[in-house]
């Protein structure tokens, strides 16, 4: 079983950051097919019933809990692979066409998912789908939570105020918990959550993370990778998914999102991140986030209790 540093699944998780997460319920009849949107993120919690994937689930890796003892196991039968049960959560990054087909009379939660940041890294650190099978075992908190999602119907119960901000939230937990039941629990691959499998450009992404407000050139960067600048510039597209500079913008937008939310001022933020003025800085935030940072901080806020 592979063994996720405790520290990084942390980092991933609170790098996590939902713009939308909209709760829906869907009924199925025996046999139903539910398409699943390509190019977006969808998380599935199966109320009541069972689905069957198309194209089948098989190769996902998968969580199962012992019943009697409530030990959990990687699932590594063939029996119920392809079949989601009742307290099973589905989580897929519409990399491909994808159906559900209900094995009998079926009621599922389905949250949208939207990421705040469009250059975030979850994507390339997961697989294109992934199984937690006894998720109100693994999660109990969140698959209850779960439950109470997509619930209200605006038809009969009107919408109140805030309900687009308490449903993010709502969503956020439910998948920041399927992500950490699959990463905690060895489906994870060895050396998750590194971008790559490249030690000399997972030292190039630490030293990033390190010092985020460092002036960094191609240059620099390629020499710490030990590469020249082109090659460098090549192997990291290749691996993380986006240019050097841009890797650079996210990691000090997700720094200035904790720096914000810590209550510190705009100007020192920047300048702690290496703008050269604050309106530079809050361009290149507001590119990521569609938010000012004065407005970021409004809208999420940590409450404080009372």
């Amino acid at each position: 079983m592979v063994t996720v540093d405790a520290d990084a699944l942390s980092h991933v998780l609170g790098a996590v950051d939902l713009r939308v997460g909209i709760g829906r319920r869907s009924s199925l009849t025996a046999g139903a097919l539910l398409p699943i949107p390509a190019d977006a993120i969808t998380l599935v919690y199966i109320v009541a019933g069972a689905v069957r994937g198309h194209p089948p689930l098989g190769d996902g890796c998968r969580l199962d809990v012992d019943p009697d003892s409530q030990r959990l196991r990687l699932d590594n039968t063939e029996a119920r692979h392809d079949l989601l049960v009742t307290g099973d959560a589905f989580l897929t990054l519409g990399r491909s066409p994808f159906a559900l087909e209900a094995h009998d009379e079926t009621i599922l939660m389905i949250a949208d998912i939207e990421l705040a940041d469009v250059a975030s890294p979850l994507p390339a650190l997961l697989p294109p789908f992934l199984t937690v099978t006894g998720f109100d075992a693994v999660e109990p908190a969140a698959a209850a939570l779960a439950l109470n999602m997509g619930v209200i119907d605006h038809t009969v119960t009107p919408a109140r105020q805030g309900d687009p901000v308490i449903c993010r939230l709502m969503a956020t937990t439910v998948l920041l918990s399927v992500i950490r039941a699959w990463a905690a629990n060895g489906c994870a691959p060895t050396g998750w959550p590194s971008l790559s499998s490249d030690p000399f450009l997972d030292r190039v992404v630490d030293a990033i993370h390190e010092e985020p407000g460092r002036d960094w050139t191609v240059e620099r960067l390629a020499g710490i990778g030990a590469m020249s600048r082109s090659t460098f510039a090549e192997r990291f597209r290749s691996a993380v998914g986006r240019s050097p500079a841009d890797y650079v913008t996210e990691v000090r937008v997700d720094a200035a999102k904790r720096m914000l939310d810590a209550g510190r001022s705009v100007s020192d933020i920047s300048r702690e991140l290496g703008y050269a003025s604050d309106e530079g800085f809050s361009r290149a935030f507001r590119r990521r986030t569609g938010q000012t940072p004065s407005s970021w901080r409004l809208t999420n806020r940590t409450p404080v209790p009372a």
